[in-house]
């Protein structure tokens, strides 16, 4: 991707290779960078000068759903209630992992782009603030880590895509449960 504004109709073809970047993500297929110029009826250079890799048109797809997250976690740190503003964030960070496969598909490999990898560090700070606070209020073990919090949200997501194979929104509600009722054994009374 470019830093400068894009012509109009380079402007026009990049929206359509994120397009199909998009559809693939949502459908399970692997972004193959050819594959991708044919659905989007551009030459293979165009999505090349776009994207040199699958990853950054992976990272590409996923900035919407990054740059959410981003104003979730400003708005849970604007909360009153430190646990209420973690348990709502990590709520709303598993909806987004199950409702959008390229969220933890950037989150869990090294950004290639770095505006993603920016983002990723803000997220991080972010989250970070957030747990602090918990644990500053006794809401949170001072013993839990931003570090612990990943692989434990993985974990609620996969047991999610394995409990319901139905629709989107029943792994959503199933992974709402799982983590709903991994926060009650974190949580503490302060």
């Amino acid at each position: 991707m470019t830093s400068a504004p894009l012509r109009k109709d380079a402007n026009r073809n990049w929206q359509r290779i994120v397009a199909v970047g998009r559809r693939y993500v949502d459908e399970g297929t692997p972004i193959q960078l050819n594959d991708v110029a044919k659905a989007a009826s551009v030459g293979v250079a165009t999505v090349y000068r776009h994207f040199p890799s699958p990853e950054s048109l992976m990272e590409a797809v996923a900035a919407p759903g990054l740059e959410s997250l981003e104003t979730l976690a400003e708005q849970a740190l604007a909360k009153d209630d430190p646990w209420t503003a973690l348990e709502d964030f990590l709520l709303d960070a598993a909806h987004a992992s199950i409702t959008d496969a390229s969220i933890p598909a950037v989150m869990a490999a090294p950004s290639v782009l770095p505006a993603t990898a920016e983002r990723k560090h803000r997220l991080g700070r972010l989250f970070g603030e957030l747990l602090a606070r918990a644990q500053a209020h006794g809401a949170v073990s001072p013993t839990l880590t931003a570090a612990d919090v990943a692989p434990l949200m993985c974990a609620v997501a996969y047991a999610a895509r394995l409990r319901s194979s139905d629709s989107v929104e029943a792994r959503a509600a199933h992974a709402r449960r799982y983590l709903s009722i991994l926060l009650r054994g974190v949580h503490q009374q302060p």
